[in-house]
């Protein structure tokens, strides 16, 4: 059975994979999307927008449906939309005269598909019977990291592969993975939680001084991770002049490893460290990246940034689910489905914004304004930390 248990986790790992293929890929093409339909950043942005925006919906609505056909199937139907999503990609845009918006709408599939990831998987892993529960949380969020590594290095290789005018071969290959993983999740031994009727109302956690705290934690956790890491690729290549290969493997592919190796750390060293304290030296340091950004003119040093930034926001999304999993350790799916609504409003929002502001003020001068969201981050932590323990 232990065995069968371990299977379960390293398909939630697969399934943490799927989530970092479906939310990165589609902007290492934003240059493609430029140079061949002529769209603007505020367009860019808004199809992020729309991917998380269709998510927050999930987010809502997987707590109802895993209530109604359990952790199983509701794992099994993510990954299949997904799969669906990206395979719709593939034709949609020949069979629609407006391209747009036949992207827009293969995203929306994927993307429930993905909100309903980000909310069935975290308390799968977690009602296993395992020891210790938050380096198991940070492990699973990881896989997230380097799903987002292999991506970006997988979907600029296909680029030069295909070429420009064959980009709707790549999500196809990239449907396999969540298919495979539909059909192992029906067989997968998972463990159903009990009745929801044992659990914590959000209602009634809503109104506590560290549940709002962790609230705001997740919001701009989302905010600071998704801005950057969904226009490091465009930043890179437009605002740097650096070539698109080596861009995207300097940016987003460098982003994601250093947030990979910051949940190993985490993982590793569980118990050994406050995470309160961590969070606001991790956010110290994001706002530190957001700056540098914006504000050094040498290539070399932006970049090095926009890697370094990967690691600040590592522990902001697990150590929030962790932290609060030991504060309302009752909460139940809703309390995820809660935080994964608030963390994917930061991830709609945080991008479009910063789209909006490359129009406006330039792409520099936007990731300079955004330095906003860690510093409201570092605020919540510093009052948190105050609280009794």
């Amino acid at each position: 059975m232990t065995s069968n248990y371990k299977k379960t986790r390293v398909l939630c790992y697969s399934g943490f994979v799927v989530q970092a293929i479906v939310n990165n890929f589609l902007p290492i093409l934003f240059i493609i999307f430029q140079t061949s339909y002529g769209l603007k950043y505020e367009q860019l942005g808004r199809i992020i927008l729309v991917n998380f925006g269709v998510q927050i919906f999930a987010d809502l609505a997987t707590p109802l449906i895993a209530r109604s056909i359990g952790y199983r199937y509701t794992a099994a139907f993510s990954q299949f939309a997904a799969a669906v999503g990206l395979g719709s990609l593939a034709f949609f845009p020949h069979w629609l005269s407006n391209t747009y918006a036949a992207i827009l709408l293969s995203v929306m599939i994927y993307a429930f598909g993905s909100g309903m990831m980000e909310v069935i998987l975290s308390p799968i892993v977690e009602l296993l019977p395992t020891r210790n529960k938050g380096a198991n949380m940070a492990f699973l969020h990881s896989f997230y990291c380097w799903g987002q590594a292999f991506t970006v290095l997988v979907t600029t290789t296909l680029v030069w592969w295909f070429g420009y005018d064959a980009w709707q071969n790549i999500p196809l290959i990239w449907a396999i993975l969540p298919l495979i993983n539909a059909v192992l999740f029906l067989r997968a031994a998972i463990i159903e939680p009990q009745e929801e009727k044992q659990k914590n109302s959000v209602k009634s956690m809503f109104f506590q001084r560290e549940f709002i705290c962790f609230a705001i934690f997740m919001l701009c956790a989302g905010s600071s991770e998704i801005a950057m890491a969904q226009w490091a690729s465009v930043f890179v290549q437009r605002g740097l002049g650096v070539e698109k290969f080596i861009g995207d493997l300097l940016g987003p592919c460098a982003f994601a490893i250093f947030m990979g190796t910051g949940r190993i750390i985490y993982g590793t060293l569980s118990g050994k460290y406050s995470v309160k304290k961590v969070l606001i030296f991790n956010n110290i340091l994001c706002l530190m990246c957001y700056a540098a950004v914006g504000l050094f003119q040498q290539p070399i040093l932006s970049l090095l940034a926009c890697a370094l930034c990967g690691f600040s926001v590592s522990l902001s999304w697990p150590g929030t689910y962790s932290l609060a999993t030991v504060t309302f350790p009752n909460g139940g799916t809703a309390m995820f489905g809660f935080f994964a609504f608030c963390g994917d409003c930061g991830c709609a929002v945080g991008p479009w914004i910063l789209g909006v502001l490359a129009d406006r003020i330039g792409m520099k001068n936007g990731f300079l304004a955004c330095t906003v969201f860690p510093l409201i981050m570092i605020l919540a932590a510093v009052f948190l930390l105050k609280e009794k323990k």
